[in-house]
């Protein structure tokens, strides 16, 4: 199975993140951060990943060291769990509607760090999570995942919603990339032999 496991501890969080790509979406979570946890579980779920994931932070400040480094540590245990990307579909793509909010992500596993982030919250925070976090915990997956990965939110008025849409499409588009490809066993989907 491609899993794996990676701590990260820093003077402000301590993270330790577990990940199985061959997984049946199960997840663990303790972060305080109740929203985010919702988040990852929709990541774990709709990826069918399985997720373990623990954090302790600067939550008496906010959460922003929090939610960046939950990020950072799920990039990184992402990268060693799929190593070097042979036999794997590589792309992957979703759109997922909830009620009024629809949201569409692509993933490449290009070997490049990239986050195209196009989303528009209606509201600055959903309960006590601020949304601008969301864009913090991408941006931390892909420059230790090393993945292009394009975000567009293309409507929506809920910003529960919109958020949702996005974690539930980018666990859908993750689960097609590190999909194995039948035709392509044993080889490295690219034309430069590596990713």
């Amino acid at each position: 199975m491609r899993s794996a496991e990676v701590k990260r501890h820093t003077r402000e969080t301590q993270i330790r993140a577990k990940i199985n790509l061959d997984g049946q979406g199960h997840a663990q979570f303790k972060t305080g951060v109740p929203f985010l946890d919702h988040m990852l579980d929709q990541i774990a779920r709709h990826g069918m990943i399985d997720l373990d994931i623990e954090a302790s932070g600067d939550l008496h400040i906010d959460a922003h060291h929090t939610v960046e480094d939950i990020g950072i540590t799920l990039g990184q245990a992402f990268a060693k769990a799929i190593g070097d990307k042979s036999g794997v579909r590589r792309y992957g793509h979703a759109y997922v509607p909830l009620d009024e909010a629809l949201s569409r992500v692509v993933v490449d596993l290009s070997g490049r760090p990239g986050l195209i982030f196009q989303v528009q919250f209606s509201r600055a925070m959903v309960g006590e999570f601020d949304v601008d976090l969301v864009h913090e915990f991408f941006q931390g997956f892909v420059n230790h995942a090393l993945v292009t990965l394009h975000i567009d939110n293309l409507r929506g008025d809920n910003a529960h919603h919109q958020c949702e849409t996005v974690f539930k499409a980018f666990g859908r588009a993750l689960r097609m990339a590190v999909e194995p490809d039948p035709r392509a066993a044993g080889t490295i989907p690219s034309t430069k032999g590596q990713l």
